[in-house]
């Protein structure tokens, strides 16, 4: 009798699943984003609240950049005290668009009161230094309209840590441990300058309280333009009742 041979069942060969090319993962580049050297961009910058989102003290913005653009070539050189005008001096021009276009105003029309000059065109620099830090991807414009009529401009701050950094350096400045003769004098404008006109996202106005006398000491290094500001925005705010 014959046995019956038994074939043992072999298993289905597993099908492997074909794979799909792996997605080359996006990189995102962050740039070599940095502080702005304009002090007018700086203070730009410092007036923007993070936690509200939007721009401050928007009245007085166009007064205060202008302010500290004539600080800027004040302190390059460009503009000199004249018994209390700016003057030019024979230093070349900045590269800086926004300074060079201030310093041939104040030369095609003469020495004048360093409030003159902060009294003038304070819509343009508000502009033009917005478009600037745009084009340095420092801030995100995004125009609007008010009851679809009046046009606005939202601001989103690219690198908040950028802000940080100059609100930093600007504060740092009001340490008492630090003497007034040894602070960096760009530093010291930006805070001199911010509480000049209240910007109180730089200087509260218990800080300005506090650091009162400091902030006399720091103005008087700055020079002839925070007396200018400050005689500015008092006569506005007469003008306005305030």
């Amino acid at each position: 009798m014959s046995r019956a041979v038994v074939t043992p069942l072999r298993r289905p060969a597993r099908s492997v699943p074909s794979r799909r090319p792996a997605r080359a993962r996006k990189t995102v580049a962050l740039g070599k984003a940095k502080a702005p050297d304009a002090l007018a961009a700086r203070l730009f910058l410092l007036a923007y609240d993070p936690m509200k989102g939007r721009l401050t003290n928007t009245s007085k913005l166009g007064k205060l950049l202008r302010a500290a653009a004539l600080v800027d070539l004040q302190l390059a050189g460009n503009l000199a005290d004249d018994n209390g005008r700016a003057r030019l001096t024979k230093v070349a021009a900045p590269e800086d668009q926004v300074l060079a276009g201030i310093l041939a105003d104040i030369g095609s029309r003469g020495p004048r009161r360093w409030k003159t000059w902060v009294d003038r065109r304070q819509r343009a620099i508000v502009r033009e230094v917005r478009s600037d830090l745009e084009r340095a991807y420092l801030i995100r414009v995004e125009p609007y309209r008010v009851l679809g009529l009046f046009p606005r401009h939202g601001i989103t701050l690219r690198h908040p840590l950028i802000r940080r950094q100059v609100l930093q350096s600007a504060t740092d400045t009001l340490r008492p441990s630090r003497l007034v003769t040894r602070v960096d004098l760009r530093d010291a404008a930006v805070v001199v300058l911010a509480a000049t006109a209240d910007l109180r996202t730089v200087v509260t106005k218990d800080q300005r309280n506090r650091h009162k006398d400091r902030l006399a000491q720091l103005g008087v290094r700055v020079g002839p333009v925070v007396p200018a500001l400050k005689k500015s925005l008092q006569q506005s705010s007469y003008a306005s009742g305030g």
